[in-house]
């Protein structure tokens, strides 16, 4: 059932409808807007908390500025819900993050008001600064560029080189830096303690309430512009703390902070910047999960809370993190701080991600062993590369859609060094309804191609904890974990660990008919498969080879010499994964079996559920059994 819109938000069917609106009904439309979000989220759930902290500052932006003739890009995408809402999708919010539905963050193919799709943060200056040089090359001089950047993406290494870049050129830019202190974790490094300085000075804030004053009480700039944006140019330089603005510093003109949850004030003060030329960086201070009070209190939690009682704000149907099977995720939390007190090397790095990856359970009881590094996933890589180098024993957690971004620190500082950096790539395979932009889709295929790296997937819980286990014995060099998102399919996996033989797989059940060849959770699909066509008459060999690099040659051989008939399955691009392993083997040995593929499809898949995205990419148990007929003709 889809929420009801309130009495002018139902009257809003794009931007232009909002421009109709008188500047004092902007409160109400934001009270509707908030409450159409809490309505639809609490029974379909979504990013919340970010969303309904930027409800101000989307009216002000479509009220103020010409979209989608201006470019407004909302960095990551978890706050564009009020954005859609009012750019044409209200009638289809409903349908948000289901399979055929609407998707979850901005995407361009989906509406013209997406102008660029994100997905990853720190991306959108970058996006906005090559638009607006694409605008002034074609001198389209009066198009205004907006990048919607949080504080926690400001720490991606990716937006300060394009503020670098930026600072040099004349691009019709706008900064919004959206600050309120969070990502999904609380933010954490020297830009989070910069900007809560610039927020909590006595002496700024004396100097931004005149500053504010000026530009917001009814003066218009005409020929003073320039002197006015000196003045305010130098007073802020000399006046923060006795140091250079950051912002400043890369040659932006700075202003704020502000409170983004006014939306008459912000509005006017976009309307006064729409008049500014060249690179610009407004800073506004929401509040993440504004208006809803279990929201603002718990904001890690209500960041995507899942079903939750509209009223009370009580979660629904929560999973029980002592539930059993547990996620893959509680599990490697847990496994690391036993495998910590064994091994007094271990250390912890998590890009933003603590409480994600489990990783704050080992913060509780050693926060010195535990980094969060921001959202700097490079950064993560090569800082547990220089752990490593110095004796230590990193795990650097890293969810598998955001290890691509640190592929040349995976090559370059940690394999061809040699050195023993535990990668845990939680979230590979399809993560659900977040689609394309968090698939880890990729992480089988572009690691297999490094040499002298370990590559493991497990089965199940057991095997996770056995895997890191291994991993961080002596010797064992670079060495990739890798797991889904979710539950897995043990009622006991509290087991005592034990050390597996690198590159050796193993036959879980036998069979005469046809081979399935897996690698990683979806073993499981695979064997229930087995079970049900067992029953028909058909038997088939099912074969976890467990790592995919050294993949188990003897194992390869033992298959490929006695099956015709051969499926690989597994939760990744069939491009470069284990059935391209295998084939690649059967071609260097030159044997000629008819062998299957099933796994992810050469597409980007969209979102929805996993079990129906499994189901869709036919590599869950009714696809792995009618490919299995299909083969055998029957």
């Amino acid at each position: 059932m889809s929420a009801q819109a309130g009495k002018i938000l139902s009257t809003i069917n794009d931007p232009s409808d909002l421009k109709k609106l008188k500047e004092n009904q902007l409160p109400d439309l934001c009270r509707e807007i908030r409450e159409f979000i809490l309505d639809e989220t609490s029974h379909n759930p979504g990013h919340l908390g970010a969303s309904l902290g930027t409800v101000e500052l989307s009216v002000a932006i479509h009220y103020t500025f010409n979209t989608p003739y201006d470019k407004v890009i909302w960095d990551v995408g978890h706050q564009a819900y009020a954005h859609k809402i009012l750019t044409g999708r209200r009638d289809l919010f409903h349908s948000n993050r289901k399979n055929g539905g609407i998707s979850g963050f901005p995407k361009m193919d989906e509406s013209e008001y997406d102008a660029f799709g994100t997905g990853h943060a720190s991306t959108s200056i970058s996006a906005a600064l090559g638009m607006a040089t694409a605008s002034a090359l074609t001198e389209d001089n009066g198009r205004l560029h907006i990048a919607v950047i949080g504080d926690g993406a400001m720490t991606g290494g990716m937006a300060v080189e394009a503020m670098n870049n930026a600072g040099v050129s004349n691009a019709n830019l706008l900064v919004i830096l959206n600050d309120n202190g969070i990502a999904i974790d609380k933010n954490v490094g020297a830009i989070k303690e910069t900007l809560a300085a610039m927020i909590s000075s006595k002496a700024y804030n004396k100097f931004k309430d005149k500053v504010w004053l000026l530009l917001g009480g009814g003066t218009r700039y005409g020929k003073n512009t320039r002197a006015i944006v000196k003045q305010i140019g130098n007073a802020v330089k000399s006046t923060i703390l006795r140091r250079s603005n950051f912002f400043e510093a890369l040659n932006f003109r700075y202003f704020g902070p502000v409170d983004g949850n006014d939306v008459i004030h912000l509005s006017k003060i976009l309307r006064d910047l729409q008049r500014i030329q060249g690179p610009k960086l407004l800073h506004v201070v929401t509040t993440k999960g504004k208006g809803f009070e279990e929201a603002e209190k718990h904001q890690t939690t209500y960041h995507s809370p899942g079903t939750f009682d509209r009223q009370t704000g009580k979660l629904i149907n929560k999973e029980d993190k002592e539930q059993k099977p547990v996620k893959y995720q509680t599990v490697f939390g847990k496994t690391i701080i036993e495998l910590a007190r064994q091994n007094e090397k271990i250390i912890g790095i998590t890009p933003a991600m603590p409480t994600g990856c489990s990783l704050n359970l080992m913060m509780e009881v050693m926060p010195e062993r535990v980094f969060d590094v921001g959202i700097a996933e490079q950064h993560a890589v090569t800082f547990s590369a220089g752990l490593a180098a110095q004796g230590m024993q990193p795990f650097c957690n890293i969810y598998s859609t955001f290890a691509q971004r640190a592929y040349d620190q995976i090559i370059h500082d940690v394999a061809i060094q040699k050195l023993p950096v535990v990668l845990c790539l939680d979230r590979g395979g399809l993560v659900g309804e977040d689609g394309a932009t968090h698939h880890g889709a990729y992480d089988l295929a572009f690691l297999r191609a490094i040499p002298k790296l370990t590559i493991a997937s497990p089965l199940n819980e057991e095997e996770l904890r056995n895997m890191m286990y291994t991993a961080q014995l002596p010797g064992k060099g670079p060495f990739a974990i890798r797991y889904p998102k979710g539950p897995g399919v043990m009622s006991v996996w509290e087991t005592p660990m034990k050390e597996l033989k690198i590159g050796r797989g193993r036959k879980l059940r036998d069979g005469k008919d046809i081979a399935l060849v897996t690698i990683g959770h979806v073993g499981n699909y695979a064997l229930e498969a087995s079970k049900q066509l067992g029953k028909e008459g058909i038997t088939a060999a099912h074969y976890d080879m467990r790592f995919l690099k050294p993949i188990d040659e003897t194992l390869l051989h033992e298959v490929l010499q006695t099956f015709d008939h051969i499926i690989t399955v597994e939760d990744g691009t069939i491009i470069g994964g284990l059935g391209s392993a295998l084939l690649e083997f059967q071609s260097d040995h030159g044997y000629q079996k008819n062998i299957r593929r099933l796994g992810i499809p050469d597409r980007f898949i969209s979102h929805g559920k996993q079990e129906e995205l499994h189901h869709d990419c036919g590599y869950d148990i009714a696809g792995i059994i009618a490919t299995v007929k299909e083969m055998l003709l029957f």
